[in-house]
């Protein structure tokens, strides 16, 4: 190993060892990574069917929703409560699907895949 190949490597590893310390790098996932970017009920997203998206149960009485069909002309979905009630709809791109108390828009329609926009009600 040539000097300027072990200076580089000392370097990288003085560095790593520095941002760990700090807490600059190499930290743990955050806590919405864990659960999905539209847990919240606040997110665009694009999907293809079938897809499902997790939202927390508590906010919205379902825990996760699912995309059961795109065309150019519609977008159906559907989820199942916590107690066991079943909600459903589906929209024409521009639409919007009301499950419970979470809005799902749907922006836009491309071949197979739609753009959804998620915002929560207020109760």
């Amino acid at each position: 190993m040539s000097t300027g190949m072990r200076r580089r490597a000392a370097t990288t590893a003085m560095t790593l060892t520095t941002a760990g310390a700090l807490g600059l790098g190499l930290m743990a996932p955050a806590a919405s990574a864990a659960t999905g970017p539209c847990y919240d009920g606040r997110c665009t997203t694009t999907v293809s069917a079938p897809k499902t998206i997790k939202v927390d149960s508590r906010t919205f009485g379902f825990k996760q929703f699912k995309i059961t069909h795109i065309s150019s002309r519609s977008v159906d979905m559907m989820a199942t409560t916590t107690n066991g009630t079943h909600l459903g709809g589906g929209t024409s791109p521009g639409g919007t699907v009301q499950l419970n108390n979470l809005k799902i828009w749907v922006k836009s329609v491309s071949g197979r895949k739609a753009t959804l926009q998620l915002f929560p009600t207020s109760r």
